[in-house]
């Protein structure tokens, strides 16, 4: 998708996984390399996005999984079509926190729907888009529970599933990880920030030359 043009990094993981402070420390690095950086994620990217995120993530009543997983959708295709390929176009850098591996393991094994069918309506909605690198911050569930408790904030409704779900979560992405390994870079979540930044760094950099 990108060859030529700009280049289009997605970080993922569970809820308290650290992708926020990753992505601030890998945005600064990239900046003050003299690249142009584009800071989003999704759900949320764009104005028609942050309509959809108070929807998924702050509803109060329930969501039916299929329309949940029909949300995410929508909102990458506006994403995608109005954030990421324009500024992929001008040869910007795309720093992303979630995208469709997201929705593969939230609403595929979080939400027991048929994984394979949510990948393909994604890629369906994005166009077959898919980054040139995926940073999987890996953390076990209740080590990043435990993360979330210390933050002293009102969880989302995704943040605030079971363990068992967030069990489900952490194996799909181990799954597509090693499905995928050229796009993926997994990482131990519980090592030191300052480790985990330097190994982003460097296969970012090796990836960008």
């Amino acid at each position: 998708m990108t060859a030529g043009r700009g280049r289009w990094i997605t970080l993922e993981g569970g809820d308290g996984s650290g992708k926020t402070t990753q992505s601030d420390l890998l945005a600064s690095w990239l900046s003050e390399t003299g690249h142009e950086v584009v800071r989003t994620r999704e759900p949320g990217g764009s104005e028609v996005g942050q309509l959809i995120r108070d929807i998924v993530l702050h509803h109060r009543g329930d969501i039916a999984p299929r329309a949940e997983a029909l949300l995410y959708a929508a909102d990458r295709a506006h994403h995608v079509a109005t954030v990421v390929r324009p500024a992929l176009e001008r040869g910007d850098i795309v720093l992303q926190d979630r995208y469709l591996d997201s929705s593969v393991a939230y609403q595929g094994a979080g939400r027991v729907l048929d994984a394979t069918e949510i990948r393909d309506l994604s890629l369906w909605a994005a166009e077959g888009a898919l980054p040139d690198l995926t940073v999987l911050l890996d953390l076990d569930p209740q080590t990043a529970r435990t993360r979330l408790d210390s933050a002293d904030k009102p969880f989302d409704r995704l943040e605030a599933e079971k363990a068992e779900f967030h069990g489900r979560v952490r194996d799909a992405y181990l799954a597509l990880a090693a499905a995928e390994p050229e796009r993926f870079l997994v990482i131990d979540a519980s090592s030191p920030v300052d480790v985990i930044a330097g190994e982003i760094r460097a296969r970012v950099a090796s990836f960008l030359a």
